[in-house]
């Protein structure tokens, strides 16, 4: 009961990327109620990373605190618990936190959870968090991964475009320049691309989730951007040759965020999987070697039902103690 609960006061904060400042004081005030010694690491002003001790630490449990917006009450039935967060990711810091609880009563002091914010964006509390390391060999960090360990994640890399042009009013469209039907021409060109696929990896894709542009539909309009998202399965700098020759001076190109491919621990006896998302591991380098591990499918993310089953949350939980608990035992991953 006592993990469903904290899930659901979680979930219950809204914590979209930016707004983590509550959410950090919840939990920096719950664990230190638990006994954990705690601190509060400003990414930002008024956002937090939470580190929380119990000894020396070996083995860290780590997740996000942000989620996408908007934010999306709590709900349950006798299935399933439902909101913003279920699964992505404070189902997941419900579990680290009753797994961490559990190993402690077995006597287990070498433990620690970091849980950070900005990950939905830019990672800036992984990267911060990332300057001091506390000295673990190990860290799980936790994702919706359908309670398997990940073997690996495609890398990532956010390109915004901008074409600027000239108004005029739309009775004459020769005395303008249309930054938008200039925007629209590159794009064409990049969905035509052909990205590259990997053996284990998959393939490479590419969404375009932001398109903006123009005032008033009378107006030839004189500024349009978009932001552009490729999941990568190869580094990204063969791609960027390849966008700057593409757009050859008709729009300016922005290479805003990159997230590099990550191959990660494996443990015998652990389902295993490859995740097409990217997350915090590759900016944690310095606190171990990573394992990417949680209940929850990242396909309820993001959506307006998310949500995870609670025998999942429980068997998740399970998951994080028999792994930590192997890790601390000094059995090495292969």
């Amino acid at each position: 009961m006592r993990l469903f609960e904290l899930t659901r006061n979680l979930i219950e904060i809204e914590s979209i990327t930016g707004n983590e400042k509550q959410i950090a004081f919840y939990l920096r005030d719950y664990l230190a109620g638990l006994g954990y010694s705690v601190t509060l690491q400003e990414a930002a002003p008024e956002r937090y990373n939470v580190q929380a001790f119990a000894g020396d630490p070996v083995v860290i449990f780590t997740t996000h605190m942000d989620t996408v917006p908007p934010h999306i009450a709590f709900r349950e039935d006798d299935e399933f618990i439902y909101g913003r967060g279920a699964c992505d990711a404070k189902g997941i810091i419900a579990a680290q936190v009753e797994a961490a609880e559990r190993l402690r009563a077995e006597g287990e002091t070498r433990l620690g959870l970091l849980f950070v914010v900005g990950e939905e964006r830019n990672s800036a509390g992984a990267i911060l968090a990332n300057k001091t390391p506390c000295g673990s060999r190990y860290f799980i960090d936790g994702e919706p991964t359908e309670n398997r360990l990940a073997l690996a994640s495609k890398g990532s890399l956010r390109v915004e475009l901008v074409a600027r042009g000239r108004s005029a009013h739309s009775a004459y469209p020769e005395q303008g320049e249309s930054a938008i039907l200039k925007l629209l021409d590159v794009l064409q060109d990049l969905r035509s691309l052909e990205l590259p696929s990997e053996p284990e990896l998959g393939q490479s894709t590419c969404n375009i989730g932001v398109l903006e542009g123009g005032t008033k539909p009378n107006v030839i309009p004189d500024f349009a951007r978009a932001e552009v998202m490729f999941r990568l399965v190869v580094p990204a700098v063969g791609l960027k040759k390849r966008l700057d020759s593409l757009v050859r001076g008709r729009c300016e190109i922005h290479y805003r965020f990159e997230v590099p491919i990550v191959r990660m621990g494996v443990m015998e006896g652990f389902e295993t999987t490859v995740v097409s998302f990217a997350s915090d591991v590759s900016f944690l380098d310095r606190w171990g070697k990573p394992f990417l591990l949680g209940p929850g499918s990242i396909l309820e993310a993001h959506t307006d039902h998310e949500r995870l089953s609670k025998r999942e949350l429980v068997a998740g939980t399970d998951l994080y103690v028999r792994l930590a608990r192997r890790l601390l035992a000094g059995e090495e991953p292969s």
